[in-house]
């Protein structure tokens, strides 16, 4: 069985002092990539506090699988709750200081968790991703992992946070309040949330000094060829606008300004460094 607490051979040893953190997880089926995943937090989670997977209503063998772990909180929903609540079940049930949402789709790398909370402390950022590579695994990811780090790890885009994998200070929730579940299923619960932070006055950025790899929307693409005729995310994209009284102008200028930004990062990162933040 596996514990959260401990290390596989070969593993850094956790810190005795700092800060420690819950790992949210909610999990749709996917097996093979959620017994990834968390092979993965084993190998490299010294700083793992708890590890909170919310099952929302798998039926793939999930459940007995995540029986079998050691350590790990599992909370069980008879059916999908949808992202944004399962999020604020693990955020809920959640002890430590910061809460880590991550998606079940990816493989970290050697001191992902650490780079974060050392780039967190020393810049006071307050919401924390990593740079995420997108695809398939075909590559020596340790390796490349170790290489990327040595060369971004001075890189930083300020203001922006990735929901496939986000560092939170609890504080954040306490102002802001939980994930929106007008949002259903899954899309835009993750930039309300950032978009509501950064207007409250906290701190985002996605940090080089961390590396990890993500398959790419595996379970929600699982969800949209179950339910092509019910178009969850582009209810929540009308939701969002609505609620933020996103004009067509306003979303043409937010977009450019995304875009443009987007663009002069990449440039400047493959410039200096050879890699970007975000690749594929």
């Amino acid at each position: 069985m596996i514990s959260f607490r401990q290390q596989s051979d070969g593993a850094s040893s956790p810190r005795p002092f700092g800060p420690r953190i819950s790992v949210v997880m909610p999990v749709y089926n996917q097996l093979d990539y959620t017994r990834q995943c968390i092979g993965s937090l084993h190998a490299h989670g010294g700083l793992i506090e708890e590890m909170i997977i919310i099952d929302n209503g798998s039926s793939d063998g999930t459940a007995e699988y995540l029986a079998s772990l050691e350590r790990a909180r599992v909370i069980a929903n008879p059916q999908n709750l949808g992202c944004a609540a399962a999020w604020n079940q693990g955020y809920e049930a959640s002890v430590s200081q910061w809460v880590l949402f991550l998606n079940n789709d990816v493989i970290v790398t050697s001191g992902w968790i650490e780079g974060m909370l050392d780039f967190a402390a020393e810049n006071r950022v307050d919401i924390v991703s990593p740079a995420i590579r997108e695809g398939l695994a075909d590559y020596d990811l340790e390796r490349h992992a170790e290489e990327f780090v040595a060369a971004m790890g001075r890189h930083a885009r300020n203001g922006v946070a990735d929901g496939i994998c986000f560092l939170v200070k609890k504080e954040v929730f306490e102002k802001i309040g939980r994930f929106d579940e007008n949002f259903r299923i899954g899309q835009f619960e993750d930039v309300d949330f950032f978009r509501r932070a950064r207007m409250a006055g906290f701190r985002l950025a996605i940090t080089g000094r961390a590396f990890i790899h993500h398959f790419g929307s595996v379970t929600q693409n699982h969800i949209r060829g179950l339910d092509r005729q019910n178009s969850y995310e582009a209810a929540n994209r009308a939701y969002y606008r609505r609620k933020w009284k996103l004009s067509w102008p306003k979303r043409l200028v937010e977009r450019h300004v995304c875009k443009a930004r987007g663009l002069f990062w990449t440039f400047k990162e493959r410039a200096l460094g050879g890699h970007t933040l975000k690749s594929r």
